[in-house]
């Protein structure tokens, strides 16, 4: 018989860890909603819509960007469970938010819209969790729709996971139907946490919080052992100790315990107040008799796409360092070193998962902290290696650190591998537009007679612009996207400079492909040339490549009239005044500065527009 491990006045058999994972926009926030009414996690008052989604961006967008953990307790045929879910983002940006909560479950709701059928990011993140050895409970969501289509959903989600169809559970977040039933194979299907309380401690960290008044909020989930209020705690990663100020669980808010045992989840706060500290993905042990084993299973995140920020006002650089290591507490995947530029002072190098990561981090720094920044041209990293030294290679993150074309010996960039599902209809224009970046077809299935599945090879650098809001355009908005890493290769890129003025602007340099970099020099220069204010001097606008210029505009002077105090007399007081506005626009031209706008960095980003 098996022995069952008792927790206070429960056992560890009453315990069910799980998560929630679905493509954005699949009613997966809905469903938690009604799941905390149900349980009576949340009262009448407390209700609202997306209730775990705690930001103002959230909300407005109706996306989830950080996973949220909370505790519910249910009572099933006389015994008493706790169950511990936690939400986690649907947009390929945010995948290393499903990651880290995936390591600390047993078990996953896969949730699928009835109307949207199986997306790209849901066989994502269902590889994701299989991988982990995670318990999948398939959920159609949105059964209620005029537009859904059940019994079509069910078989493709059966052809996917290869279960029964008895086994997909009928569902809506809407309107509450099936919410019991999901419970029910909550606690039937997913196994209880495995662990040994009298083991030495040994916690995985998944997420942490920045109090302004407490210091950092650790979340966690106990594998073995417990951790008790008062206790020396020792966190492997930084060989940091600490005293456990307070342990709690994460209800609807925190409530404080004298203990957390093994496969529980729950808050630590230790009175740390420095950011760096706390590294998501690091073993909590015991001081005095630690654990030897750290916990594996976290996935390191690869940031895709790199951004300059820096600060309007030069003298707020400190505050924005303290602004982003805040951020960074919050946000695992964000990576930044520090860097200057010539026409932007003192700034950041950023590393990002995607656009949309890039602009949620910009978006909270002006909202949450108040900094307004300036964001540079976002590119990818590459590989350049020199003909002096062709073994050796060197990452360039920025297009200024490319070394001189004729000392270059060829530069790789990173691929990805891409998979789109869309309709059949518009098979055509999506691969048109993904030969046009670069890319090669490698397999096309179709999942039904009406939905095709695309895979293609592609250079990163081609999704970081526009890629993303063009695919939605030329398929209506029936397309999903999802892609991962598949090496490097090499690639014929050139550095394109942007000369205002004769000056180099390093900021908006790009690295091209040779074949597209005369059209996209013309296309910056035409967009500039719009952005950039009147000055009293022409301003030229040129792109090139090394010392070769490909492209120019011209910004036109606002001309002052300075013969309009002669009336009449000789033709010579005419000339002579314009001579000597001429002079002086040409010393100007010498001495004056551009100011470039802020929408003029981002500019590059919409030439197709």
């Amino acid at each position: 018989m098996r022995q069952i491990k008792k927790i206070g006045t429960r056992s560890m058999k009453n315990i069910r860890n799980f998560c929630i994972i679905a493509h954005i926009d699949h009613g997966k926030s809905t469903l938690a909603d009604r799941l905390l009414s149900f349980t009576g996690t949340t009262t009448a008052r407390q209700e609202q819509a997306q209730l775990l989604d705690t930001m103002d961006l959230e909300r407005e967008r109706g996306i989830t960007i950080k996973s949220h953990a909370i505790q519910m307790d249910y009572t099933f045929e006389g015994e008493n469970y706790v169950l511990n879910l936690i939400d986690t983002p649907g947009h390929v940006d945010f995948s290393y938010e499903v990651s880290r909560s995936i390591a600390a479950c047993e078990g996953a709701l896969l949730i699928v819209d009835a109307a949207q059928s199986i997306q790209a990011q849901t066989i994502s993140n269902l590889y994701l969790a299989l991988e982990h050895d995670l318990e999948i409970i398939p959920v159609l969501n949105k059964v209620d729709l005029p537009s859904a289509n059940p019994e079509e959903v069910t078989d493709d989600i059966v052809d996917l996971l290869g279960c029964d169809a008895e086994e997909v559970i009928h569902a809506s977040g809407k309107t509450g139907f099936g919410v019991e039933n999901i419970l029910k194979a909550i606690i039937d299907r997913v196994p209880a946490p495995k662990g040994d309380v009298n083991a030495p401690l040994q916690a995985l960290i998944f997420d942490s919080v920045y109090n302004s008044y407490r210091g950092v909020e650790t979340y966690f989930r106990v594998f073995n052992g417990e951790i008790k209020k008062g206790q020396r705690i020792k966190f492997m990663a930084t060989n940091k100790e600490y005293i456990a100020d307070e342990v709690g669980t994460l209800k609807l808010t925190q409530v404080a315990k004298q203990s957390i045992k093994a496969g529980d989840v729950g808050y630590l706060i230790t009175g740390v107040k420095t950011a760096s500290e706390i590294k998501v993905g690091d073993t909590i042990t015991d001081m005095v008799n630690p654990t030897q084993n750290r916990i594996d299973g976290f996935e390191d995140v690869k940031p895709m796409v790199f951004a300059g920020i820096y600060p309007v006002d030069t003298e707020d650089y400190e505050e924005l360092r303290n602004s982003m290591e805040k951020l960074q507490l919050n946000d695992a995947s964000l990576v930044f070193i520090p860097e200057s530029s010539a026409a932007l002072g003192f700034g950041f190098r950023c590393g990002f998962l995607g656009m949309l990561h890039l602009e949620i981090i910009q978006e909270r720094l002006e909202r949450e902290f108040d900094m307004t920044v300036i964001t540079t041209v976002p590119n990818v990293s590459y590989h350049a290696f020199t003909n002096k030294n062709p073994d050796t290679m060197l990452l360039v993150n920025n297009p200024s650190d490319l070394p001189e074309p004729s000392k270059l010996n060829r530069v790789e960039e990173p691929f990805i591998k891409a998979t789109i599902i869309t309709k059949s209809d518009f098979v055509g224009p999506v691969m048109s537009l993904c030969i046009e970046k670069r890319g090669q077809v490698t397999n096309q299935t179709y999942l039904t007679p009406e939905r095709v599945e695309l895979t293609f090879e592609m250079p990163l650098a081609e999704i970081v612009f526009d890629f993303y809001d063009r695919l939605k355009t030329v398929s209506k908005g029936y397309a999903s996207f999802d892609y991962h890493p598949i090496g490097l290769k090499a690639s014929k890129l050139v550095k394109v400079d942007i000369l205002l003025n004769g000056t180099s602007v390093d900021a908006l340099s790009a690295l091209i492909h040779a074949d597209n970099a005369y059209n996209i020099g013309k296309k910056m220069c035409e967009k500039l040339r719009q952005l950039i204010p009147r000055q009293q001097f022409d301003i030229p606008i040129q792109a090139a490549i090394g010392a070769k210029i490909i492209s120019r505009e011209t910004v036109k002077a606002l001309r002052k009239d300075v013969t309009a105090k002669c009336y009449g007399g000789d033709i010579s007081r005419k000339r002579k005044l314009l001579e000597k506005q001429k002079k002086g626009k040409k010393r100007m031209r010498q001495v004056g500065n551009v100011e470039i706008p802020q929408e003029a960095f981002m500019a590059v980003l919409k030439l197709n527009d």
